[in-house]
């Protein structure tokens, strides 16, 4: 396919508006933009070229300075409180410099005197929507680049994490909004990545939010944009997240944070697809799904009256589980060597692996912090391994809580009795651990461990402020 072809055929899928309200110099317009295979649209006024606007993506303005209703310039100002990526070019029958550089000043990409010649003219057309492309596939090779070096996929063979999987497979291809629940740590973005990247969404914007990150003061327009001057401090309109994510998945993490009213708002989005900023005058179609996640029990806040029936049920349609780590067996070790694997790639160091006391002890742990604890556990392991093979008495002191073959002496005339060996660890770090955490790592209840220490009258050095 030679370029002028590539070129009509890129142009079927891109629609020009063109203001102007001389009929015979629109006409010759749109003929000479038809013949290039670009989809055109006519107006003979600001207002409807605004309309025309709000109904549909443009990738090109083309105005003329001087309209019925208003300018040019008031036509910029109105096409950059509706879109401030595309390209717009001015036209006009008088040479001002003054409006040139106001043109400019407010948003457009290059100015046209009339008459011009018809190859000029096309020729501006073509390089303006030729920058247009180029940011897009910035755009785009940075999203892929995120997804190469950032994002992860699911890992893990346990029940739990297969009904995740085979739950996030079959919602994806649908626009079905979902809801994910778990504790903190489990993962709960990472399926809400994988849902996205499978459906067919997967090339358009996933945009993130932690509702209880952002004060509520500051959400609604994070979320929903603003109007230039809605509140002290709004120096220019913003077009917030949700219509960020048009074309892709917004994914709102804590949704329980979210307060009453923007609870209202949200609703009515997913149920009319229409989202109006904050001090704004229009309203804009959006085409956004949404994938929600949280840690606490919704049904519970929603007998309390702190979040809305409509909207859990608008959001619950499809209910997915992530279970804690704890409870998914041989993932741990998994999980481990993943991010074993993928911090020492990222470190330059090369690495064997997880030792088996290591392994034994990621096992044992409960881990309340899940995933993201083991991986801040393992990433801290690579940075402070000397050797190949990760062990716990490498790492010990990253640990969170005592593993057994930590306290093994290097040199031992005879082997330890279990009870020379229980006796040894809690006198050495009885102080230094609670007793919930000793006892788990010694595999004894706490009882037991209590019954050991007054046998042997070990007592726990007081704490500095204890009360007596």
């Amino acid at each position: 396919m030679n370029v002028a072809a590539e070129r009509i055929e890129s142009a079927h899928r891109e629609r020009i508006l063109v203001i102007d309200d001389d009929p015979g110099f629109s006409e010759v317009v749109q003929l000479l933009l038809a013949g290039e295979g670009y989809r055109t649209e006519m107006a003979g006024t600001v207002r409807e070229g605004l309309r025309a606007m709000h109904a549909g993506a443009v990738d090109l303005v083309i105005t003329d300075l001087k309209l019925p209703d208003a300018t040019g310039l008031d036509a910029i100002r109105g096409v950059r409180d509706i879109d401030r990526e595309v390209p717009i070019i001015l036209m006009t029958s008088y040479s001002s410099v003054e409006s040139a550089v106001e043109a400019v000043r407010n948003g457009a990409v290059d100015y046209i005197i009339k008459p011009f010649n018809n190859d000029d003219f096309l020729h501006a057309v073509d390089r303006a929507l030729n920058e247009r492309r180029m940011r897009r596939e910035n755009a785009l090779l940075k999203r892929s680049l995120r997804k190469a070096y950032a994002e992860r996929r699911l890992i893990g063979d346990s029940p739990g994490m297969q009904r995740v999987m085979e739950l996030a497979r079959k919602v994806a291809p649908s626009d079905a909004n979902v809801l994910i629940w778990g504790e903190s740590g489990t993962g709960k973005e990472l399926v809400a990545r994988s849902i996205h990247r499978a459906s067919r969404r997967g090339d358009g914007p996933f945009v993130a939010l932690n509702c209880g990150a952002i004060p509520a003061e500051l959400l609604e327009s994070e979320l929903f944009g603003h109007a230039k001057g809605a509140f002290t401090g709004a120096t220019q309109t913003t077009e917030g997240l949700i219509r960020e994510a048009h074309g892709g998945t917004l994914f709102l993490d804590e949704i329980s944070e979210l307060a009453t009213p923007l609870q209202v708002k949200v609703l009515r989005v997913l149920q009319d697809r229409e989202v109006r900023p904050v001090g704004g005058k229009h309203v804009f179609q959006v085409d956004v799904r949404f994938v929600a996640a949280t840690n606490r029990d919704l049904k519970t806040l929603m007998d309390s009256g702190r979040f809305r029936e409509d909207l859990f049920y608008r959001l619950n349609v499809i209910n997915i589980h992530v279970p804690p780590l704890r409870e998914r067996g041989d993932d741990i070790l998994r999980l481990a060597e993943y991010f074993v694997e993928t911090y020492g790639r990222k470190l330059g160091k090369r690495l064997a692996g997880i030792g088996p006391d290591l392994a034994a002890y990621l096992g044992r742990y409960h881990w309340p912090g899940n995933v993201r604890e083991l991986e801040n556990v393992i990433e801290r392991a690579v940075i402070l391994a000397d050797s190949d093979t990760l062990t716990c008495k490498e790492i010990s002191d990253t640990l969170p809580a005592p593993c057994q073959a930590c306290f093994v002496p290097e040199v031992s005339e005879r082997p330890l009795s279990v009870e020379e060996y229980i006796e040894e660890v809690v006198r050495r770090f009885q102080d230094r651990y609670s007793e919930v955490e000793l006892a788990r790592a010694l595999g004894i209840g706490r009882k037991a461990l209590w019954i050991r220490r007054r046998q042997w009258g070990l007592q726990r050095a007081p704490r500095v402020g204890r009360k007596p």
